[in-house]
């Protein structure tokens, strides 16, 4: 096994050894010179956004005014001033609405790369799909069932 037969026969002429280990270097070398290169303009693009981004706060923080009130501390919440000591519970059934909502909005997330992909993965990719929604739908039955989609 070892040694490959051209550098066998080879082997009588030193200068031929030393010429195949100089391409297989400067192959190696352009290789990662241009792994290098296309990695250099991600990190030039991730510095401009940063200095971009750093620079944008620090420029508002320079030019904008600062004339803190006890008002502009007070909690602010869904436009009514808070109450002290108004402590109230919340139904659970708006919690359950809030989940079917995240529940259907990240199907949206999976159905999308799916049908932008749906030539490459064929029928089993179909039947993946049908098989994820069909699972969807029999959580939205049962919370059609259950009565949580009733606001009232």
């Amino acid at each position: 096994m070892g040694v490959p037969r051209s550098l066998r026969a080879a082997a009588h002429h030193p200068g031929v050894i030393d010429f195949l280990a100089a391409s297989r270097l400067t192959t190696l070398r352009s290789a990662m010179s241009a792994f290098l290169r296309d990695y250099l303009l991600v990190v030039l693009f991730a510095g401009a956004a940063i200095a971009f981004a750093g620079g944008t706060l620090t420029l508002g923080r320079l030019i904008r005014p600062t004339r803190p009130t006890a008002q502009k501390y007070l909690v602010y919440e869904s436009g009514v001033d808070p109450v002290p000591g108004a402590w109230s519970q919340s139904q659970i059934r708006y919690y359950l609405f809030a989940l079917l909502f995240v529940m259907f909005d990240v199907e949206a997330v999976f159905i999308f790369p799916w049908a932008v992909n749906v030539e490459a993965m064929a029928v089993f990719g179909l039947l993946e799909m049908l098989l994820f929604i069909f699972i969807l739908a029999l959580g939205l039955v049962y919370a059609w069932r259950k009565q949580v989609l009733r606001w009232v």
